[in-house]
C-alpha cells in the first residue's frame, strides 16, 4: 500500500516536469443554422477544455443548458425538444492532435484532431481541422465544422423542418494558458 500511495504521490510532484497542461483562459463556442425562414445562433462562453501538450490530448464538455440564444423560446427549444438536455446534459469531445505542437515557442499552424465527439448521447469519430498559435506561452485555438443532426440522433419535426439546418456550424475560439497548481 505504501508503493501506490509513494507512486502516487511521485506523480504528482513531478507530472509538471514532464507533461505541460494547458487550460482555457476563455473558450467561445457558437453555433450557427441559417435557412430561409431565420437564422439560429448561440453562444456558449463558460466551458474549459484541457489540452496536455506533451501527449497532444484535448477534452471539451460542454454543458448544454450553457447556450445562451437571442430567444428564451428558441433556447427552451434547444434544450427540451432537440437536445433533451435533462437526459443528455452535455456534449463532448476527447481528441488528440494529429501533429505534435511546440508549446513552448511562438508559432502558428494549421492543426487537426481525430477523436470521438459525442452529442445527444450518440458517440461519432471526427477530424476537425482548425489553427494553434502559440504567443508568449498562450496558445490560441480556432476551428469551425459541421456537425449533422442526423449523425446524433437529434430529430427535427416536419412541422419545424423549414426553420432548422440538417447541418449546424459550430465554431470554437480558446486562449489556453498553462495549468498551475496551487
Amino acid at each position: 500500500m505504501k508503493k501506490i500511495f509513494l507512486g502516487l504521490f511521485l506523480a504528482l510532484t513531478f507530472a509538471p516536469a514532464f507533461s505541460q497542461i494547458f487550460i482555457a483562459e476563455t473558450c467561445t463556442i457558437s453555433m450557427f443554422s441559417a435557412t430561409k425562414m431565420e437564422n439560429i445562433d448561440a453562444t456558449n462562453a463558460v466551458t474549459k477544455p484541457v489540452f496536455n501538450c506533451s501527449s497532444g490530448e484535448i477534452v471539451f464538455k460542454v454543458t448544454n443548458t450553457s447556450f445562451k440564444f437571442k430567444s428564451q423560446l428558441m433556447q427552451d427549444h434547444f434544450n427540451e425538444n432537440y437536445m433533451e438536455s435533462e437526459k443528455f446534459p452535455y456534449c463532448t469531445f476527447k481528441g488528440k492532435f494529429n501533429d505534435k505542437l511546440d508549446c513552448s515557442t511562438n508559432g502558428g499552424d494549421l492543426i487537426s484532431v481525430t477523436g470521438k465527439l459525442e452529442v445527444h448521447g450518440v458517440e461519432k469519430d471526427r477530424t476537425i481541422d482548425g489553427t494553434v498559435k502559440m504567443k508568449d506561452g498562450k496558445m490560441t485555438v480556432h476551428s469551425k465544422f459541421k456537425v449533422k443532426l442526423a449523425d446524433h440522433n437529434i430529430k427535427v419535426p416536419s412541422v419545424v423542418g423549414t426553420n432548422i439546418a440538417e447541418d449546424i456550424e459550430i465554431t470554437i475560439d480558446a486562449v489556453f494558458i498553462p495549468y498551475v497548481k496551487n
